[in-house]
C-alpha cells in the first residue's frame, strides 16, 4: 500500500483534519490525522493491518512472535497487524494515577519473545518508546516498530527499525511559538489522552 492510497483512505472517511490541533505531545499542529474514524471500518482496519503486517515482514530480520501496542491508539491497528501475522496481541495502558504505561489484565511477554510496537500515528515516538521500554522490562525484544502514520518525516528514531504506510512532514509548534494561538484560532485536543 503506498503514501498515496493510505492518505486517500485518511480523506475518504473525513479522518484528515485541518484546523488548529493540541497533539498529545503538547505541540500544536494544523493538520491531524483521526485513525479512528478511518479504523471503525472494518475492512479498511483490515486492509491496513495487512499491509502494515507486509511491511514489517519485509523489514524485520527476526521473527515476530507478538504485536504490542499502546492503548487507545494502536489498540484496533495492533490487533489488525497480529491477526494477518497469526501471532498474539497484547497491549499497554496508561495508569491513571501514575499516567505510565503498563502490561495489565494478566497480559505478558515470554523472556526472549520477539515483539513488534504497533501504533496508529507516531509524531514523537512517546507512546512507542514507553512499549518498547515495557518489552525490554520483561525480558523480551523489541525487534521493528510500525505505524499507519508517521508524522514526523521519518525523523524520529526508536532504536529499533520501524516502517509505515505513510510518511509525512507535518508542521508541529510549541505553544508559545504556535502561529494559530497567536491569531486567536480555539484549539481542539482530538486525541485519546490529555495533553
Amino acid at each position: 500500500m503506498t503514501d498515496i492510497e493510505t492518505l486517500k483512505m485518511f480523506e475518504e472517511t473525513g479522518a484528515y483534519l485541518r484546523g488548529h490541533f493540541r497533539l498529545t505531545s503538547g505541540l500544536h499542529s494544523p493538520e491531524y490525522l483521526q485513525c479512528a474514524l478511518v479504523l471503525q471500518y472494518p475492512s479498511m482496519a483490515e486492509q491496513l493491518g495487512r499491509a502494515l503486517a507486509t511491511a514489517l515482514r519485509k523489514s524485520s530480520d527476526s521473527p515476530i512472535h507478538v504485536v504490542v501496542a499502546p492503548a487507545m491508539g494502536g489498540l484496533i491497528i495492533g490487533h489488525e497487524v497480529a491477526r494477518a501475522l497469526d501471532v498474539r496481541f497484547l497491549f499497554t495502558e496508561r495508569d491513571p494515577a501514575t499516567r505510565t504505561m503498563a502490561l495489565r489484565r494478566g497480559f505478558y511477554l515470554k523472556p526472549g519473545e520477539n515483539a513488534a510496537v504497533i501504533e496508529d500515528v507516531i509524531t514523537t515516538g512517546g507512546s512507542s518508546r514507553e512499549v518498547v521500554d515495557i518489552v525490554r522490562q520483561q525480558n523480551a525484544n523489541a525487534v521493528i516498530a510500525g505505524s499507519i502514520i508517521d508524522r514526523s518525516g521519518g525523523t524520529v528514531s526508536l532504536g529499533l527499525p520501524r516502517v509505515a504506510l505513510a510518511t509525512m512532514s507535518v508542521q508541529t509548534f510549541a505553544e508559545d511559538q504556535c502561529p494559530m494561538c497567536r491569531d486567536g484560532s480555539p484549539v481542539v485536543k482530538p486525541g485519546s489522552r490529555p495533553a
